[in-house]
């Protein structure tokens, strides 16, 4: 995976969408499409959260768009997290996926019209492919992961994402439970 960053995040994207009309459309491919949706985004927001958003944040000048998107890959782990622990099979199934599908959306909207434009506005070519690099490498680093398989380290990068002081001197669960209070407020 080389490229722009902006286009290899935006293929990202694109995949998801296709994922989830997928999951609305053919109730019978459920059990099988979750676990590739809970690894796609999981690997995309690990890789974005350690090589997008400090570059982003500190070379484009967008640290408050950053930190909210990462406020929003928190909530979405925590949605992640509750589809893939629910039948597939079940009403409540549907439930939990409109809930992510609506977040989700909700933040590739923001992070296409904010976060992606901006890069490209401010950042060189030479440096969008340099982060497009380092985005597959570590994208590809994450794939076969889930949300219950987040480290403390990476907990620790979504707190230096949030420009959120203390982190450093918690324990793994309650920084993630800092964390995700922290994406509620």
């Amino acid at each position: 995976m080389a490229g722009d960053v902006v286009d290899l995040i935006m293929q990202d994207h694109r995949e998801v969408e296709r994922l989830f009309d997928e999951l609305k459309k053919h109730p019978e491919k459920r059990k099988n499409l979750v676990p590739v949706l809970t690894t796609l985004l999981f690997a995309h927001s690990r890789a974005e959260e350690a090589e997008v958003y400090p570059a982003a944040a500190a070379e484009a000048g967008i640290a408050d768009d950053v930190e909210h998107s990462q406020e929003e890959h928190i909530e979405a782990d925590q949605l992640l997290e509750k589809l893939a622990a629910i039948d597939p099979d079940s009403a409540a199934f549907d439930q939990a996926l409109d809930k992510l599908v609506e977040a989700i959306t909700h933040h590739v909207n923001e992070e296409e019209s904010s976060v992606l434009p901006g890069m490209r506005a401010k950042l060189t070519t030479a440096r969008l492919t340099e982060l497009g690099e380092a985005f597959g490498a570590s994208r590809k680093q994450h794939l076969g992961e889930q949300p219950e398989d987040v480290t403390r380290d990476q907990l620790l990068q979504q707190a230096r994402n949030l420009d959120l002081s203390g982190a450093s001197a918690l324990a793994k669960d309650d920084l993630q439970n800092k964390l995700q209070q922290e994406a509620k407020d």
